[in-house]
C-alpha cells in the first residue's frame, strides 16, 4: 500500500496515465493525492476530470483556482478566456455530475496518521493549522451550499490581500480562496501578492516565498502544495511543491509519502499559454 501526492494536472491526461503506469498503481490499495488544478490548459480536461472521479476513495483532490474558475463559468458568472480549454467539460453529457463531484472537493486535505497537509497554492503566515481547517470548512460550506453563486459573482479580485479575523462576507471569503488557491509570495508582514509569478529570484523587492515567512505559525507541520509551476519541486521549511511544470512542457510529478519519500515524475508533451 502506497500514498502518492501528484502536482497540477491542468487537463494532461496521458502524462498521468503514464505516471500512474511507471509507479505501478494499484487503486484497489494505492491511494492518489491531487494538488488542484485537475484541469484547464490542457488538450484533456473531461478525460481528466472523469478518471479522477472514478477513482473513488483511492482518490483526494482539493481545489485549485483553475477548477474554482471553471465552476465560476459553469455557474454563468463569469466568462471564458481564450486561454480556457474547458468547453469538453460544458458540452459533456455527464456535465451536471461533473460539476456537482468538483464542487464538493475540499480546499484542505490532511492525513494525520502520514503526517502531511495538503493545498493547492499556500497557506498566509498568519494562519496555524487549527486556522487552516477552520478557514477551510468555511469555504468548503459555502461551495456546497446554497451561497456559492454569490459568491462565484464576486469571486474575481486581489482584495483583501491581508488577513484580518474581522473581514466577513464575500471579502472574508475572499481572502481565504485567494490564500488557499492563488498565494505565491507575500512581505513580511503577510500581506499577499498576486502579480508577481515567477521563480525565486525575479519577485519584486520585499516580497518573499509564503513558506520562508517570518513567525510562519506552520513551519512544524509538513505542507504539500502545487500551483507554483515555475518554482518547480522544492523542499523547504516543511512545504513542498509539487508543480513541476508539466503544462509547460516540463514533468509531472508524484511523491510517495512516507518516512522515506520518494520522487518520480514522467515528462510531459503538454503546452500552453500564459493566461489566467
Amino acid at each position: 500500500m502506497a500514498t502518492y501526492a501528484i502536482g497540477d494536472i491542468q487537463g494532461c491526461y496521458d502524462p498521468l496515465r503514464r505516471l500512474l503506469d511507471t509507479i505501478k498503481f494499484d487503486p484497489c490499495i494505492d491511494q492518489l493525492w491531487f494538488a488542484g488544478d485537475l484541469i484547464n490548459r490542457g488538450p484533456q480536461s473531461l478525460e481528466t476530470l472523469r478518471f479522477i472521479m472514478s477513482l473513488g476513495n483511492s482518490a483526494r483532490s482539493v481545489l485549485g483556482n483553475h477548477d474554482c474558475h471553471f465552476l465560476a463559468i459553469a455557474h454563468g458568472h463569469h466568462t471564458p478566456y481564450k486561454a480556457d480549454t474547458f468547453s469538453d467539460i460544458l458540452n459533456a453529457d455527464d456535465a451536471d455530475e461533473l460539476i456537482q463531484w468538483l464542487r464538493k472537493q475540499p480546499f484542505l486535505h490532511e492525513d494525520k496518521a502520514l503526517g502531511y497537509s495538503m493545498v493547492h497554492a499556500g497557506i498566509p503566515p498568519q494562519w496555524s493549522m487549527a486556522d487552516t481547517r477552520r478557514y477551510a470548512r468555511e469555504l468548503e460550506t459555502v461551495f456546497q451550499g446554497r451561497q456559492l453563486d454569490s459568491f462565484l459573482a464576486a469571486m474575481y479580485s486581489n482584495q483583501p490581500d491581508c488577513w484580518d479575523d474581522a473581514l466577513a462576507g464575500n471579502d472574508r471569503l475572499r481572502s481565504i480562496i485567494n490564500s488557499f488557491t492563488r498565494l505565491r509570495y507575500c512581505d513580511a508582514q503577510g500581506r499577499l501578492n498576486f502579480k508577481d509569478k515567477g521563480a525565486l529570484g525575479t519577485q519584486a523587492k520585499g516580497l518573499i516565498p509564503w513558506f520562508e515567512a517570518p513567525n510562519r505559525k506552520t513551519t512544524s507541520d509538513k505542507i504539500l502544495f502545487g500551483h507554483w509551476s515555475t518554482l518547480g519541486f522544492h523542499t523547504k521549511n516543511n512545504a513542498t511543491c509539487l508543480d513541476s511544470g508539466c503544462l509547460w512542457g516540463g514533468s509531472l510529478t508524484a511523491l510517495k509519502l512516507g518516512v522515506h519519500e520518494e520522487r518520480i515524475s514522467e515528462p510531459c508533451d503538454c503546452f500552453a499559454t500564459p493566461g489566467l
